[in-house]
């Protein structure tokens, strides 16, 4: 073989999808293909130019422009350009354009056939993988017009410009005002600072019933220290706050400044008629035997909704605000029982619970933080009860315990502000097997009962700590890395061939924890402090990770939660224990293929974190 044309296998071997193929088929290929050089400037294809070649890019770049010469991608070394009109209408739809003098390999029509026709992967391959998936994906977000209420956010049912007055305004004037205005509250703002709010209720129970001198200024009989929600926070989760907590009015803040405010009456109007409002009664149950089971049945109805055909954010959402309701309702009815906590806490949820990404099959994964005044011979048995108590009442009400005893009710989960800080400090700098795996799940910390500022205390410090921990962003690459896609050789789906799961593939091992990982890595080499997957992808897009790639990776997230969740649904209707092992002789044609480019989605990212970090070096 000539030089030049070992150097032509060898850059073959090293792209996708050819490097796939046998050696002999690329020294074939690689003996087809011609080389042409391009000047800059030079177009390549017009709109409506036929075609005959698929034109792999060896250096330089190529432009794909759409109508009015929009950009709509640009294509570098490795890329291919020309597939469309080999496999539908010859006429091109684009104009490509080399951007630099650029060198390219082209294979004519007739021997790209033919080895489409030999390995069906390299078509497949070529099937606009990220747009497929897309496509599947937005199908997914805007099914299910029945769970509006699901995607229902504060800013949609808001009453915006909400009245208010000043805190020296009498009793007696906030009343009229209130009464001009035919509304049940009035904000008490000062500058552009939230004070409280006074409501009817606080009119009839704190004024009238205590005979109060309604010539006192209104500051007197407010309420203070209010729950805030921002515009953005689901109408189902305020519901489940003031239900919780006896309120009916709720302001929302916005970056410090007051936006609106949403009743509970609103947010019930459009809840009324759908299933999903059974679960607000949660807060209402007083002993751990009322909740028996209460998460249990709060899934049954969140898997009819998803085979009504909601949204996957929405549904993880859901559960979680569930979750979070059932562990407050417990905390609050512990309290009762053992008294009031000696020491400020905050009880943290991390995994998917912490994530706001829970499934049907998940399980309990928390820990407490505590405040920097417990004094473990003084304090511990109180947090071990009632740690316990609640612990074993999510249990019982159907969020099982955790496997690996990742809970609050272990006192290796149990720290205070200081130790926490010190102990994630420890995982970052020595990061060892345990240590990773403890720190990118603590790295999923939100608060759901107690002090949210002792959780937010250390989970700022773990990223602040994180962001630029080098050597941890290797290990978290490597772990990412190592979550392979059950994917053969060309991109067939591998399943387990025997034992309890024999002919199924594990969707989450293989494919939404390596995304989880990799946006939790993404995000944190990005400084940002954010917890959801989708959110942290949005946030590193064009930073840590291309807007390409950040994209793929949420249509392939959205995706493959969507197929979890209908899997775990249709279990839940026969009776049995969801779980994330799907048999893909179960699923359509057309969901098996968007199922191999999830997973080639992220085993493309997997290669390109190889990339970034000396992952095969550690």
């Amino acid at each position: 073989m000539s030089v030049e044309l070992e150097e032509v296998q060898n850059f073959l071997a090293s792209i996708e999808p050819y490097r796939h193929l046998p050696e002999e088929e690329l020294a074939a290929l690689a003996s087809k293909l011609t080389v042409r050089y391009i000047r800059r400037g030079e177009i390549v294809l017009d709109f409506e130019e036929a075609n005959d070649h698929l034109r792999i890019i060896r250096s330089g770049a190529i432009d794909i422009l759409g109508p009015d010469n929009v950009l709509l991608d640009r294509r570098d070394p490795g890329l291919t350009f020309g597939y469309s009109t080999l496999m539908g209408t010859n006429a091109s739809r684009y104009r490509m354009e080399a951007v630099e003098d650029s060198l390219v390999y082209e294979m004519p029509r007739e021997v790209f056939m033919q080895l489409s026709k030999h390995y069906p992967d390299i078509s497949r391959f070529y099937s606009s993988q990220s747009r497929r998936i897309r496509a599947a994906a937005e199908e997914i977000t805007n099914a299910g017009a029945n769970t509006n209420v699901l995607r229902t956010h504060i800013h949609d049912v808001k009453i915006a410009k909400p009245r208010s007055c000043p805190p020296d305004l009498s009793i007696r004037e906030a009343a009229q005002r209130m009464e001009e205005y035919s509304v049940s509250s009035l904000l008490v703002i000062e500058g552009d600072e939230l004070l409280g709010i006074i409501t009817d209720r606080d009119m009839r129970g704190r004024v009238v019933a205590q005979g109060v001198d309604t010539a006192r200024p209104v500051a007197d009989v407010m309420t203070k220290d209010l729950l805030t929600l921002g515009s953005d926070s689901l109408a189902m989760e305020a519901l489940m706050y003031m239900s919780e907590r006896k309120i009916h009015h709720l302001p929302v803040v916005d970056k410090g400044t007051v936006t609106g405010i949403v009743t509970q009456n609103d947010i019930a109007r459009l809840l009324h008629n759908d299933p999903v409002f059974l679960t607000a009664d949660l807060s209402r149950k007083n002993s751990v035997d009322e909740l028996a089971d209460a998460f249990t049945r709060t899934t049954k109805v969140v898997a009819q909704l998803i085979e009504s055909g909601a949204a996957p954010e929405e549904t993880a959402g859901m559960i979680t605000i569930a979750a979070d309701s059932v562990a407050r309702r417990l905390f609050t009815l512990g309290i009762e029982k053992f008294g009031k906590p000696p020491v400020d806490f905050a009880f943290v949820a991390v995994g998917s619970q912490g994530r706001r990404e829970m499934v049907l099959a998940s399980d309990q994964d928390n820990a407490l933080v505590l405040s920097d005044d417990f004094v473990h011979a003084d304090h511990n048995s109180y947090f071990q009860k009632l740690t316990e108590f609640v612990c074993l009442g999510l249990d019982r009400a159907g969020q099982v315990l955790c496997p690996g005893d990742m809970m609050a009710m272990n006192p290796q989960w149990r720290m205070t502000v200081s130790e926490w800080e010190k102990t994630f400090s420890t995982w970052i700098g020595a990061p060892e097997p345990d240590a990773l795996l403890n720190a990118q799940i603590f790295f999923d910390f939100r608060v759901i009962a107690g002090s949210n500022e002792l959780g937010q205390e250390v989970h700022d410090s773990a990223v602040s700590h994180g962001t630029n921990a080098r050597r941890m962003h290797a290990h978290l690459a490597s772990l990412a890395a190592r979550r392979e896609p059950p994917l053969t050789f060309f991109k067939g789906l591998v399943v387990e061939r025997s034992g309890e799961y024999a002919n199924t593939l594990d969707v989450k091992k293989g494919g939404t924890a390596g995304i989880v990982q990799m946006a939790r890595l993404y995000a944190l080499s990005a400084g940002h402090s954010s917890v959801e997957t989708r959110e942290r992808l949005r946030q590193a897009s064009g930073k840590t990770v291309s807007p390409a790639g950040s994209q793929n990776l949420l249509d392939a997230f959205d995706y493959l939660r969507s197929i979890t969740l209908k899997h775990q649904a249709s279990q839940i209707r026969a009776g049995q224990q969801p779980n994330y092992h799907i048999d893909p002789k179960q699923l359509s044609g057309m969901e098996r293929e968007n199922l191999r480019d999830a997973f080639s989605i992220i085993k493309n990212m997997q290669n390109a974190l190889a990339t970034k970090y000396p992952v095969r070096n550690i």
